[in-house]
Formats: structure tokens, C-alpha cells, sequence
């Protein structure tokens, strides 16, 4: 009797599925683009969306990013609206809005996330009444998803100093080898520093809320490096000053008022403001000027403070990563980038009794609600003080 091979079962591997055969868990197909979405819209709901662009930027006054998110945002609404068959703006009503947030939160979008679509959907309907492409404005109805806002995390004053403290390039020797009449060699990743732009400079005062009889005067930075220098100064002015990265990086020289030590930054919303900064970052800023300015400084460089290896206005990318890199080398803080900074002189202002309003000026909110978020981290930080010292706690 001929012996009958055992039969082999072949699994197919779907896109879906592990190696093993067996479905992945959250696996879901690739999201199109949103220039996918914007590309596949209706002719109507496309000049829509041209339209809605060019008021947000040429009549608002909102920022690049605002702009280019809201725009998104729009776009993915108007996708959604045509996949239920409504195919321009004067077809959205509330059920497709609320579908619509419903949909991005079963993809796993996070509540603040749909709070700013939400936000972002009934800018668009209000304009679109205005314009005349709706009837009524279908926003009006539109609730905003509650979210929890987290606290942000935020640097110790003790951290802050340490941070101001550092030895020259925690992580090696930069970008200095690409500046004309520099000998430091360039340490692993350094090499293209510098290239996306170049940099802005500010101010910073003493220690909010904690070293106060302490003042930074850079006495181990090398003179012959001026990348080093003006990494100092950024990272002095963010945390000194709380300015955004973007801020930070458009001061020109003009910008500085050195006898009063004022620096004047353009905000969110094309809102203009003064900052005062202190005797660190003046100390600081005198460094630059005289000893690392000049050596980046190229014809081309025009009123740009802070600037990059090539002579350019520096990217904020690169302020980014010098600030991520300083933070690593202090022992137990955060990983916090440029608004993280921002955020411990906000809260350090407030532990060494600021009032509410005056940071709301210093930091450019246009409510005082945005500024209370503060005011919770300061109320967190004293009750884990409580908790860890009080005897009956």
C-alpha cells in the first residue's frame, strides 16, 4: 500500500497579518495625504479651500504653521464630507462635522487633537457663511471634545541653573571646524549644523524663583569658538526671556535695546512685544557680539542676531537640537526642547511671585487662560513638596 504524503497547508501573509499568519493587532491601512485628499477634492470644494488659505494668511494674520494645520484639517474635513456624498461647503451640516470628528476618533486621535479640528472646522464654517458658500454656519452647533490638558514638563530652578552651568559642547565640538579660523574638529553628526539657517539672539536675567545671587559670566567658553557662543545665548534667552523658538530666531540686531536690556519679538498674530532680559544674558550677549558674531557673519547675512555656520539666519531645527543636547547632560530633568524652557521660566516666575498677568505680557498669550496652565504646575510641584516633607502628609 503506497503511503499518502501528509498534505501541506500554505497560509497566505495578507498586509494585515504577522509571519505567523495571524492579524496584527492596530493594523490599519496607510492614511492618504493631505495633499492626496486636497488633490482628489471637487472642483468647488477645492477653490474653497484655495480661498479659505489665502484669508487666513493674508486677513487673520495667523502663523505659517496655524495655517498650513487649519488647512489640513479642512481638507480632511471636506474628504469626509464627500465620501457621505456632500461635495462642497454649502452641503456640511452638523451630523457630517460630528461624523466626522467621531471617524478621527476611532483612528486614535487624541482629545487635543480634535478640540483643534473642532476649532479648525468652525473657523471654516463661519467663514464660509460669511462668503456666502453656506446658508447658515453649521459650526455654531459643533461642540469642542473636552480634553485634559497635561501638565507641562518643566525644569527645577536647581536644573535650570545646572543647564546654564554646562561645560563647553556637552556633546562635542559642534559645528566649529566649518567656521573660517576654527580648530575644533567637528564631533560624529556635526558636520551639517548650522546648514538649515542661521540665528537670533536674545536676553536672560537671573534665575527666576532660584539663584538669584548667581550671574553667568561664561568664563569656560572658548573665545575661538562662536558656535559655542551662540548656543549659550540661545539657550540663556529661551529659558530668561520664555520667547518661542520661532521668535527667538527672528530678532535681528536692531531688535535689542542694550542700554535698557529689552528685546523686541514678534508673536503669534503678528502681536508685537517687549521683553526685558538681564545681566547673564547681557554678559552673554556681549561674548557673541564681539567674539562670535563677526566670525559667522557673511555679506549675506543681513540683521539676523543669531547665525548659523554659513553665515545664514539660524533654522530653528537647529535650536532644537542644541537644546535637547544640553538638557540630556543634566542629571534627572526632562527631555524638554525650547518650549520646555519656555515653560520653566513661566513657572519659575510665578514660584518666585510674578503675578499672573505680568507673565501672561512677558509670554505673548492673547487670554489669561492659556496662562493659568502654569499655575497648576506650580500647585502641583508644592503638593509633592507637601507630601515628601510634611509629617502628617
Amino acid at each position: 500500500m503506497t503511503a499518502v504524503p501528509p498534505t501541506r497547508t500554505v497560509r497566505r501573509v495578507s498586509s494585515g497579518s504577522s509571519g505567523t499568519g495571524r492579524p496584527t493587532s492596530g493594523a490599519r491601512p496607510p492614511r492618504p495625504s493631505s495633499a492626496a485628499q486636497r488633490a482628489a477634492l471637487s472642483e468647488v470644494a477645492a477653490e474653497a479651500v484655495t480661498a479659505f488659505e489665502r484669508h487666513l494668511a493674508a486677513e487673520t494674520g495667523r502663523s505659517a504653521h496655524t495655517v498650513r494645520a487649519y488647512v489640513g484639517d479642512v481638507v480632511s474635513l471636506l474628504d469626509h464630507a464627500a465620501r457621505l456624498g456632500r461635495h462642497g461647503p454649502a452641503e456640511l451640516d452638523v451630523q457630517t462635522l460630528r461624523s466626522w470628528l467621531a471617524k478621527l476618533r476611532s483612528t486614535g486621535a487624541a482629545p487635543t487633537t480634535l478640540a483643534r479640528r473642532a476649532a479648525a472646522g468652525r473657523v471654516f464654517t463661519a467663514w464660509a457663511a460669511h462668503t456666502g458658500r453656506v446658508a447658515e454656519d453649521p459650526g455654531i452647533l459643533l461642540g469642542t471634545p473636552k480634553s485634559r490638558r497635561p501638565l507641562p514638563a518643566v525644569l527645577r530652578a536647581d536644573q535650570a541653573a545646572a543647564l546654564m552651568r554646562q561645560p563647553t559642547h556637552p556633546d562635542g565640538a559642534g559645528d566649529a571646524a566649518s567656521v573660517p579660523g576654527t580648530t575644533a574638529a567637528a564631533g560624529p553628526g556635526e558636520a551639517d549644523r548650522g546648514a538649515g539657517g542661521d540665528s537670533a539672539g536674545g536676553w536672560s536675567d537671573r534665575s527666576p524663583g532660584a539663584g538669584r545671587d548667581t550671574i553667568s559670566t561664561f568664563d569656560d567658553i572658548g573665545a575661538s569658538d562662536p558656535l559655542e557662543l551662540r548656543d549659550r545665548l540661545a539657550v540663556e534667552l529661551l529659558y530668561a526671556t520664555g520667547i518661542r523658538v520661532g521668535e527667538l530666531c527672528a530678532v535681528d540686531v536692531d531688535d535689542l535695546d542694550r542700554e535698557r536690556r529689552l528685546v523686541r519679538v514678534l508673536g503669534k498674530g503678528g502681536r508685537e512685544r517687549v521683553v526685558p532680559y538681564g545681566i547673564p544674558a547681557d554678559q552673554a550677549l556681549d561674548r557673541y557680539l564681539s567674539a562670535g558674531r563677526p566670525r559667522l557673519w557673511r555679506p549675506t547675512s543681513g540683521p539676523a542676531l543669531l547665525l548659523g555656520a554659513r553665515g545664514r539666519r539660524i533654522d530653528p531645527r537647529e535650536v532644537r537640537r542644541t537644546v535637547h543636547s544640553r538638557v540630556r547632560q543634566v542629571d534627572g530633568a526632562p527631555d524638554i526642547g525650547p518650549h520646555g524652557l519656555r515653560h520653566s521660566a513661566a513657572t519659575h516666575l510665578l514660584e518666585g511671585g510674578a503675578d499672573l498677568r505680568s507673565v501672561q505680557e512677558l509670554l505673548g498669550h492673547a487670554t489669561l487662560g492659556t496662562t493659568q496652565i502654569y499655575t497648576h504646575v506650580s500647585v502641583e510641584r508644592l503638593r509633592a513638596a507637601y507630601r515628601r516633607a510634611h509629617p502628617r502628609a
